[in-house]
């Protein structure tokens, strides 16, 4: 416990860090973050026997990254962007070389990997940008926030109140209880928010918070798919008492592209 705690306030301190430092470092911690996960997503599905080719997938990764970031990211010509394109195919003609037994499986899981990883932080990355030009740390600083309002409110709800089961299948902990307190802790963030950032309106940030919540569990139940499916506990040792990187962000993964679309189509 000990252990766990210490590693939470590290790392609660350095994503705090993330957003009121420059943007520079915000462009660049999430750019690492994604690219760590990604290497932690195909290290986790190495102990399956599946072998992503981890080289050019951290690369088209970069690449990604970089693109989905364009024009507040990159300072030179977005046209090298397109780099990504013949690195990505480059992994058809490389797995012909490999001699694997499951050469398409290799290759589906190198690009799952940018799906399911880089492409979720390159949307939180943009919602720094959402609401002008410049970097403006309140949309992604609100989004952690209330989605660790939801984590905290499903643990407390769901231990104290907590009979009916979620989805047993996959996360046999998660409670319906636990949902709905997930729910209440994060509006009652959107709230509290909405007086110290009053660029969105209240409604906006309500609506955020169901968003967070809904998708950030559903998001957990897929990581713990993925874990099911390889017989794994954790997917990383990264964040000692935590596990690893995936772990610690699974409620980002489907939350953050959505909350990105949810916002841009109201504040555009």
């Amino acid at each position: 416990m000990k252990t766990r705690a210490i590693t939470a306030l590290f790392f609660t301190l350095v994503m705090l860090g993330s957003f009121f430092l420059v943007a520079d470092v915000f462009r660049v911690f999430y750019l690492l973050l994604s690219l760590a996960g990604l290497y932690e997503f195909y290290k986790l599905v190495n102990t399956a026997g599946i072998k992503p080719n981890k080289l050019l997938g951290l690369l088209t990764g970069f690449f990604a990254f970089g693109y989905m970031a364009a024009f507040s990211f990159f300072p030179f010509d977005t046209k090298y962007l397109l780099l990504a394109v013949p690195v990505a195919f480059l992994v058809f003609i490389l797995e012909l070389y490999r001699k694997e037994k499951n050469p398409f499986t290799n290759i589906g899981y190198t690009f799952l990997g940018l799906v399911f990883v880089v492409v979720p932080f390159a949307f939180f990355y943009r919602l720094g940008f959402l609401v002008n030009l410049d970097f403006n740390y309140h949309v992604p600083l609100s989004f952690m926030l209330m989605l660790w309002a939801s984590d905290t409110g499903a643990y407390l709800f769901g231990r104290k109140l907590g009979k009916t089961k979620l989805f047993e299948r996959h996360s046999p902990k998660k409670t319906w209880e636990g949902f709905g307190g997930g729910i209440f802790m994060s509006v009652l963030v959107a709230v509290i928010v909405s007086f110290l950032f009053k660029e969105i309106a209240l409604p906006v940030w309500v609506g955020m918070a169901v968003i967070i919540v809904s998708l950030g569990t559903l998001g957990d139940l897929v990581e713990s798919m993925l874990k099911r499916s390889l017989d794994v506990k954790d997917s990383g040792t990264l964040l000692p008492g935590h596990g690893g990187l995936l772990d610690r962000f699974d409620g980002l993964l489907i939350a953050a592209p959505m909350v990105y679309v949810y916002l841009y189509l109201l504040l555009k």
